[in-house]
């Protein structure tokens, strides 16, 4: 008896991204995936994505991500969105795979991922994701630098020495400036601009 072959990491991103464009729900990726179309990308077997998912969307998402092994239940995800306080991410498990995507919701008042959101571009990474929405340059920096805040972890600074290299003279220094400042992250920045000189 032939056993049904599994999807690979990027074969089960695709399947998230078709489930929320089935579902006319607006995405960015980020994270390890928006790094490749940026950037030397990493190995990682999750996605990040924002979601802007408007209540009338919950059950259609709830649906179209459960047709595609993910046991997302409707009353789950209309809870993390009714949520007024936190930022818990939406956990999409692949039930035969194990692969995870994250979904953080835009929530009101958050002027940094609705902005991030608004300057998503649309990239093509290569069969089998093709065109993707994922997240500026300038912006994953910003979450890469305030993640590193957070935890400390180097593999932030390298992602972003990564995009550095790369990107160089077409970044725009000034966005990035203004949420520097926005969300104290100079130090982090400083740091992130001494690992230029690491091998």
């Amino acid at each position: 008896m032939q056993t049904e072959k599994k999807p690979s990491f990027p074969e089960f991103s695709r399947l998230v991204i078709d489930a929320l464009e089935a579902a006319q729900v607006q995405y960015m990726v980020g994270g390890s995936v928006a790094l490749a179309a940026w950037a030397e990308p990493r190995t990682t077997i999750d996605i990040d994505l924002v979601i802007n998912l408007p209540i009338e969307q919950v059950y259609v998402l709830s649906q179209q991500l459960i047709q595609r092994e993910m046991l997302v239940p409707y009353d789950i995800l209309l809870d993390l969105l009714l949520q007024e306080e936190g930022d818990l991410p939406v956990h999409a498990i692949h039930l035969s795979t194990g692969f995870k995507a994250e979904l953080f919701l835009l929530r009101p008042g958050d002027t940094f991922r609705e902005t991030a959101l608004e300057r998503r571009l649309l990239v093509t990474l290569g069969a089998p994701l093709g065109d993707v929405y994922v997240q500026s340059p300038e912006d994953l920096i910003i979450y890469k630098l305030r993640y590193f805040k957070l935890s400390g972890q180097t593999k932030h600074m390298r992602d972003i020495r990564s995009i550095l290299v790369t990107m160089g003279q077409e970044l725009d220094y000034a966005y990035i400036q203004r949420w520097l400042e926005h969300f104290n992250l100079h130090s982090a920045w400083h740091q992130a601009q001494g690992w230029m000189d690491t091998a």
